[in-house]
């Protein structure tokens, strides 16, 4: 009997297993993959929400609730937009502003907060909990990313500018294209295990790539497309019409992203741009000064540069003091300012030094210039007794008028490593550079010596020297740097994964969106990694998407109301939730992309909260009463506002500004509240409350497996995994607003 029945198992597993494409041919039609259609229902565009509410509330026989106190109205308003209650001035002006004109004094009040800079803080907070964001790596190696920060603050900006949603989506997809490469840490939000914990067998490199892949497409499929892709991953979608081809296709999108840092790609008009171009200016006044007193050098943490007057050549020779030296990149530049290295191999040029003082085979003198920064360094050490110390010669294949060098030791390590207590030190200090002249003699332009006696010598050579060293400091903090926002590489041929094992590759697959859509894209897997993402940022913002506007639409309703009109809002699929009101989230979202009014901004987010919350139904009172509640006891018709709980960040930042505490600075790096690590990141939330503590909670570091035990049981969000929307704890009702 047993035998039997397992061989009915069997057989039915394999039908149910070889029914998959029939399976995605049939829920082709499912509501939310179907084009978006207005609705050609009469609307009453003075209040066009709550014209759909009421037709479903009549069909129910529910009477809504009356409006809402005004001293609610404030609360509410003012902590669904901006996180913060209003303060007692403003609570006074808008009760007296509202008992003589209801209607325009909220409006007022709404246009103010949503002009407000907290109002891009908030927001920029609901973003990053969807996509998971955090500032360490989670798993095991819990390591810190270092400067992720910086795509928060692309966040914020977005927000508060309000950036169009389809421009603010192509960013986050290509925008080392578009001159903001810091909103392509989108792309890396999710967690993973760093190459160096994964080891060197390659099966498990392989895995773990894998892996980080499917970090990226749970990240973009859940947040932008509200589908869960990364159910494909091991074969075709059990509910919804994607195939496990449609998976790797759209793996090959983005096959030259890898985690980890580099330095963004910004444009002349980007702040950050701004801010470090005009810091150069003034740096370049102290720099014209200094060149009238001889050689100098500038410390820029992660390396050291060399000046002197510009002379040609066409070898330079750099003679070390000490015996020992790590050099993993010795860049050359020139005068003429477009900071082209000389050094570069690529480039043709040869490197000599004295490879017997090499420590190993692998840390030869060619890797001062092979154009990589890391661990593969040149490491050099004189023999004992040997009075010669390390040097190097770059010989340039043509002479090259020069009159800058640059050394570093591990220079992407040195800024991903500012939570230790302990420095990375660069390893080399005494030295000066040579120059061949034409007689084949060698020249000294540069002595470490020499310019350290210089500084001792002259008083105003000193004091432009300070000045200019705190000018570099400033501009280390606010110019582009190493953030951990991606890094490229060059794309591999994508193949379907059987059972989503690297180690068992089946056919080869072009880059694609999913075939629902008919997005084949035109790309091939010669496809340039910039080219792919750029064609895919292009499709999935344009009207053959039907999802983008969609999801979106329904996350601010959600942030808004406290639900979606689809309740799981990462899953737009058959197994998710159908939509409460249908017709109203399609003309939203038309609106959203195409407003009717053709002086209103398409792909506008604060247009679309405030057509929001300028509802009757935000504004209705929370009262409950037991008719109503006896027809729809979940409110899904919202014949009242939902009581909704305050969160973590609400209550911390409102007891701030009560206390009149709160710093209000906008951006900017994130404060701490871990320990910080001789070595290894194992993180531990310690008792460093202070005055740099005082600012918004969004500017606290968000560190994966580590528990703030207080604000853990206030809907503290988990960065660990994809969620539509925070689990709801214990938070007193007291709290709601």
């Amino acid at each position: 009997m047993n035998f039997i029945f397992f061989h009915i198992f069997l057989f039915s597993s394999i039908i149910s297993l070889s029914g998959y494409a029939a399976d995605l041919g049939s829920s082709k039609d499912h509501w939310s993959f179907l084009p978006i259609k207005r609705s050609q229902l009469q609307i009453d565009f003075n209040k066009p929400i709550d014209s759909f509410l009421e037709r479903k509330l009549n069909e129910k026989g529910l009477r809504p609730n009356a409006i809402a106190a005004p001293i609610s109205l404030i609360k509410r308003v003012s902590i669904i937009i901006t996180g913060l209650p209003p303060s007692p001035d403003r609570v006074t002006s808008f009760l007296s502003d509202y008992k003589k004109d209801p209607q325009s004094s909220y409006e007022k009040l709404v246009d103010e907060l949503l002009g407000s800079e907290h109002f891009g803080e908030r927001w920029a907070q609901h973003w990053l909990d969807v996509i998971r964001w955090a500032e360490t790596n989670g798993s095991e190696s819990n390591l810190y990313r270092k400067m992720s920060w910086i795509y928060r603050d692309y966040v914020i900006r977005s927000f508060n500018e309000d950036l169009p949603y389809n421009q603010f989506v192509k960013d986050q997809l290509a925008g080392d294209i578009f001159g903001k490469g810091d909103a392509t840490g989108f792309l890396v939000s999710g967690s993973h295990v760093p190459a160096a914990t994964v080891g060197q067998i390659p099966e498990a490199i392989r895995q773990a790539r894998a892996d980080r892949m499917d970090e990226v497409i749970q990240t973009v499929s859940s947040s932008l497309l509200g589908l869960t892709m990364n159910c494909a991953r091991c074969h075709d979608h059990k509910y919804d019409p994607l195939s496990i081809e449609d998976y790797y296709a759209m793996t090959g999108i983005f096959q030259d992203i890898e985690f980890g840092s580099r330095s963004p790609e910004y444009s002349q008009a980007h702040p950050v741009a701004i801010d470090a171009n005009a810091l150069l200016k003034l740096i370049d006044v102290q720099r014209a000064e200094l060149e009238r007193m001889g050689p100098w050098e500038e410390d820029w943490g992660g390396y050291r540069d060399a000046h002197f007057k510009p002379v040609k050549t066409r070898s330079v020779k750099i003679q070390f003091k000490t015996p020992y030296v790590a050099i993993d990149e010795l860049e050359i530049f020139g005068p003429d300012g477009n900071d082209e290295n000389y050094a570069l191999a690529s480039s043709g040029s040869k490197v000599n030094g004295p490879d017997d003082m090499a420590s190993n085979a692998r840390s030869g003198v060619s890797r001062i210039n092979d154009g990589e920064y890391g661990t593969m360094v040149w490491r050099a050490l004189s023999p004992k007794g040997n009075k010669e110390k390390p040097w190097a010669i770059i010989t340039f294949a043509e002479p090259k008028m020069i009159n800058r060098i640059r050394m570093s030791t591990n220079r992407e390590y040195y800024y991903e490593t500012d939570y230790l207590t302990t420095k990375l030190k660069l390893q080399f200090s005494a030295y000066n550079v040579q120059i061949l002249k034409a007689d084949g003699s060698w020249r000294t332009v540069s002595d470490t010596h020499r310019i350290s006696q210089l500084d001792k010598e002259n008083d105003r050579r000193r004091v432009v020297r300070e000045k200019l060293n705190s000018l570099i400091a400033e501009h280390s903090e606010k110019s582009p740097k190493p953030s951990f926002i991606g890094r490229f590489i060059k794309p591999k041929t994508s193949h379907v994964m059987e059972r989503g094992n690297p180690e068992s590759l089946g056919p080869e697959v072009n880059p694609a969106a999913p075939n629902i859509f008919n997005a084949s894209l035109g790309l091939s897997n010669d496809s340039e990694g910039t080219l792919r993402r750029k064609v895919f940022a292009e499709w999935i913002t344009s009207p053959q998407n039907p999802l983008l506007a969609r999801v979106m639409v329904n996350r601010i309703w959600q942030n808004v109301f406290g639900k979606g009109i689809v309740l799981t809002s990462s899953d737009f699929g058959k197994a998710g939730s159908e939509p409460s009101h249908p017709k109203l989230l399609d003309w939203l979202s038309s609106e959203f992309i195409s407003p009717q009014n053709l002086k209103s901004k398409p792909w506008s987010m604060k247009r679309m909260i405030k057509l929001m919350v300028m509802s009757e139904a935000f504004k209705r009172s929370s009262v409950s009463n037991l008719d109503s509640v006896s027809k729809d006891s979940s409110n899904s018709m919202l014949w009242r506002y939902d009581p909704k709980r305050a969160d973590a960040e609400v209550i911390r930042d409102s007891i701030l500004k009560a206390s009149g505490k709160l710093l209000t600075r906008v951006g900017g790096r994130s404060y701490r509240i871990h320990n910080v690590k001789k070595t290894y990141a194992q993180w531990e939330v310690v008792n460093n409350y202070g005055d740099k503590t005082w600012r918004r909670m969004i500017y606290q570091e968000r560190m994966r497996r580590v528990d703030d035990n207080l604000f853990s049981a206030f809907d503290f969000p988990d960065c660990g995994q994809v969620k539509g929307k925070r689990p709801v704890s214990t938070t007193d009702r007291k709290s709601v607003v």
